[in-house]
């Protein structure tokens, strides 16, 4: 379950909200052992997922940028 979750600290745009949401429900999915809360859990799901929403977003929003890789050195230079 949790491969489908894609790494959101990119150097090449930052996440949508829609992916920061995506990837705070399928990381509340796979803590909890539920696809679909029952009704009387509904809330507490609902609000693992957006505080988890909310902390990915500041940490994205707080990392330093990721460095850009150097070019790859050609085969016949090594």
């Amino acid at each position: 379950m949790c491969r489908s979750i894609k790494t959101l600290h990119r150097s090449e745009a930052p996440p949508t909200e829609e992916e920061i949401y995506a990837a705070a429900l399928q990381f509340v999915r796979k803590v909890s052992g539920y696809r679909v809360p029952a009704r009387r859990n509904e809330v507490a799901f609902e609000t693992a997922v957006d505080e988890i929403s909310h902390a990915s977003r500041r940490l994205l929003e707080t990392l330093a940028p990721r460095a850009a890789r150097p070019p790859a050195e050609p085969a016949d230079a090594r």
